[in-house]
């Protein structure tokens, strides 16, 4: 009975990895505006030729401070001073007409100018705004994204010399609003630069090399103590041989190639289908699918530890209706794990929340990386191979074909009204002044920790030291992958970045160019560990060759 129990848990937790997306690393910025869209394809010109940048807008009514929304500069016009104190406070007034593609009517003496869009190109309002003597001007989109305002490539008059931000539909709604009621709303436009290097990307770079390197240990010390059993029953039961060498190592699951197309296969799947039905009842579902799977990693992890101390609690067991044999320390553990996720669960929209979702996720992904095993180097290299493709196609190439990237849309939640899925680590931004999360997708750590973790299993059957192994190489081009990954994320302005086009290369590279340099790479490719001394066969060889 244990061990169907034992049969079902792996299948469930394999189930559940296997439609985990391995989300691109990314930065969530947490702020009232919409998401801006990168459409940014006509090129700089002179007069059209600014960095986008994110602005705040802070607002006073009637001298006290309220509420502050976040828009994005132009292309064109004067570039909005980055601190705070040198930026001014001006009177806002509201355009007639309100595209403002005619020269308003309104008395502007160095006012903040709003203004809807439409009607003509955004470089025209900007014009009729400075004409006006506008000191800024501040478009209205008609929808809750913020599209980057560029320049025509025929236009020629770009004599801009105002400040020119853009402000989704609802920030626009809300000073349209403190306008009606109010006597005087005035403004305060400034654009704070990010850090070159925030915290939360070295803690998540530091959670993400910590977990595969828990991960890796605890599958090459259960795999060490198969063999050594094995090893044991050879010696003493040379006519359960055959049964013993297929028995291999209780609970564990080997992937082959064919699992692994098929899980990159579901995973696309499953990401089409949250793009397609992203709502905010599709995110509660998984909200709960993320539940159970933490609280059977967190369990896993918890008894495994805790056993240790309690070795009678954990070799005990009671037999439960429905369920079967569970040990005494699981009973006692499970209460603790269910209540965690539950709280995690009914607080996950507060500041404190990620790091229930980190515990639970770390939990997840170290009890799948110790049951589910890559075989050998061929396995290996499929599954990465197809997992790299997978993610080149739906952040990059999924834009031909839905005009949007598909993975981008579904790691922020576009479409939920919520934060996005949770399947995935994060770490709020701290000295970032947007405020936001540093991220990483599950598969970004559990595909390339198979690898690694097969590496540390090689090393340890076949007794080698960490220098002379594939272990220690593994780590260090995970680590770099992924440091990379960190470099190119800053250098792309914050776009979102494929972890494992980075991670890939490194990590599997070093592993096959290790193995051919050294002789091993039939070896690591075909039987994935070291040839084991018989002890049964020396015997049989030896009984042979005595006389009678």
């Amino acid at each position: 009975m244990k061990s169907s129990m034992a049969s079902e848990k792996i299948l469930w937790i394999f189930a559940f990895s296997a439609v985990i997306v391995h989300l691109h690393l990314c930065k969530v910025p947490s702020v009232l505006a919409g998401d801006i869209v990168h459409d940014d394809s006509t090129p700089k010109k002179p007069g059209c030729e600014n960095q986008f940048v994110l602005v705040k807008v802070q607002t006073w009514v009637n001298g006290v401070e309220d509420a502050e929304f976040v828009g994005v500069g132009a292309r064109f016009g004067r570039t909005i001073v980055s601190k705070e104190k040198n930026a001014r406070h001006t009177r806002l007034i509201l355009s007639d007409p309100r595209d403002c593609c005619s020269p308003p009517k309104n008395k502007i003496v160095g006012d903040v100018i709003m203004v809807d869009r439409g009607n003509c190109t955004f470089t025209k309002k900007a014009n009729s705004a400075q004409n006006a003597n506008a000191s800024a001007i501040l478009i209205i989109n008609n929808q809750k994204e913020l599209y980057k305002m560029v320049c025509d490539p025929d236009e020629t008059d770009l004599n801009i010399h105002i400040p020119a931000v853009m402000l989704p539909q609802d920030a626009g709604t809300r000073l349209e609003t403190m306008l009606m009621s109010t006597s005087s709303v005035s403004v305060q436009l400034y654009s704070p630069r990010r850090p070159a290097v925030d915290v939360a990307e070295v803690f998540l770079w530091l959670m993400a090399v910590l977990t595969i390197l828990c991960a890796s240990y605890w599958s090459a010390w259960r795999a060490r103590e198969a063999a050594v059993e094995q090893d044991k029953l050879l010696k003493d039961a040379s006519d359960d041989i055959p049964n013993i060498k297929d028995e291999g190592v209780s609970g564990i699951v080997n992937m082959n190639a064919k699992a692994a197309v098929l899980f990159v296969l579901v995973a696309s799947c499953f990401l089409f289908m949250l793009y397609k039905l992203m709502s905010s009842w599709f995110i509660e579902l998984l909200v709960v699918l993320f539940c159970i799977g933490g609280i059977e990693g967190l369990q896993t992890c918890l008894v495994a530890v805790l056993s240790r101390w309690f070795k009678n609690a954990s070799e005990s067991y009671i037999k439960l209706p429905f369920i079967g044999a569970v040990s005494y320390l699981t009973l006692a553990v499970t209460p603790f794990c269910i209540t965690f996720a539950v709280f995690w669960a009914v607080y996950r929209d507060k500041s404190f929340a990620w790091i229930g979702q980190d515990i639970l996720g770390i939990a997840l992904i170290i009890t799948v990386l110790q049951i589910v095993h890559v075989p050998n180097l061929k396995v290996g290299t499929v599954l990465l191979s197809c997992s790299l493709l997978y993610d080149l196609f739906w952040v990059f190439v999924s834009k031909r074909f839905f005009n949007e990237s598909v993975m981008i849309v579904v790691a922020r939640g576009d479409r939920s009204g919520e934060d996005g899925i949770p399947m995935l680590l994060k770490f709020p931004r701290l000295y970032d002044p947007w405020g936001g999360y540093s991220i990483i997708g599950f598969g970004d750590i559990l595909l390339p920790g198979m690898l690694v973790a097969f590496s540390l299993r090689y090393d340890w059957l076949a007794k080698k030291s960490l220098v002379s192994g594939y272990f220690l190489w593994a780590m260090f081009a995970y680590g770099f992958g992924l440091l990379i990954t960190y470099v190119a994320l800053n250098l792309m302005d914050g776009h979102g970045q494929p972890a494992l086009l980075y991670i890939v290369p490194f990590t599997l590279g070093t592993i096959l160019a290790l193995g051919r340099k050294r002789g091993e790479l039939k070896i690591l490719w075909t039987n994935g560990e070291p040839e084991r001394f018989c002890p049964h066969v020396r015997l049989q060889h030896s009984e042979e060759s005595s006389p009678e």
